[in-house]
């Protein structure tokens, strides 16, 4: 799953590494801590509207179409791409190009499991925080929807497309799920590509190369949680 990520770059860097591929300029970023990224947070996407690839920020937890409140029993943060083949749809939202959405970021976060049941009650690890290509900016593939009779307004909202991780070695260990990865240019764009079909868009949801990923271990909370002090290198 993924529970918890980073966009610590601001729209310039955003723009220059994803959003000038795709003829896209971003000027809005994490309102938030860049660090910490947290459901409900407003966080920085591409979607595709009148079949041209456009920024928009997102509200992180999906708010199905016909809701009329943003609150529901659990966050709806992630979609299984395996639920999305089964029933073609993730609470009524389809991975259409309508539907797809391009979730910036430069990190992930996961917690691991103690082994002990005992260690599980008293202890929580810190997180593992998982990059790609040496701290890159990447995409995850989402879905986003809007709810037009939410009381106060229309929202704006998105959720993360997860896959089985076991075929990648560094997450594996720490979970077995990760989330959609979208790193390359032709996958990028293939994703708000009118053209691909949702059947097509879902191929794309596969692990990403274990070789292309690393990872560190992140305090979170902390004063100084931007300082590389706090970030350390796993081996």
């Amino acid at each position: 799953m993924c529970g918890r990520y980073t966009t610590t770059v601001g729209p310039e860097e955003l723009t220059e590494q994803i959003g000038r591929q795709l003829g896209v300029q971003i000027r809005e970023s994490i309102r938030t801590d860049p660090w910490d990224v947290r459901p409900t947070d407003d966080v920085p996407a591409i979607v595709a509207q009148d079949g041209q690839p456009r920024p928009r920020m997102l509200r992180w937890a999906l708010v199905p179409a016909g809701a009329g409140t943003v609150k529901t029993k659990r966050p709806w943060i992630n979609a299984t791409v395996e639920g999305l083949r089964s029933k073609g749809s993730h609470w009524g939202v389809k991975p259409d190009v309508a539907h797809r959405a391009l979730i910036l970021a430069d990190g992930f976060y996961e917690w691991p499991t103690p082994e002990e049941e005992k260690a599980k009650a008293k202890l929580k690890p810190p997180p593992m925080r998982f990059t790609v290509d040496g701290g890159r900016v990447f995409c995850f593939a989402g879905l986003w929807v809007t709810a037009r009779h939410v009381e106060g307004g229309p929202v704006a909202s998105c959720t993360i497309i997860t896959c089985d991780s076991t075929a990648n070695r560094v997450v594996a260990p720490v979970h077995d799920r990760m989330p959609v990865i979208l790193a390359d240019p032709d996958r990028i764009t293939a994703w708000l590509d009118p053209a691909i079909s949702p059947a097509e868009a879902l191929s794309l949801c596969e692990p990403l190369a274990a070789d292309r990923m690393s990872s560190e271990i992140r305090l979170l909370g902390q004063a100084d949680a931007d300082s590389a002090q706090v970030a350390l290198p796993v081996t």
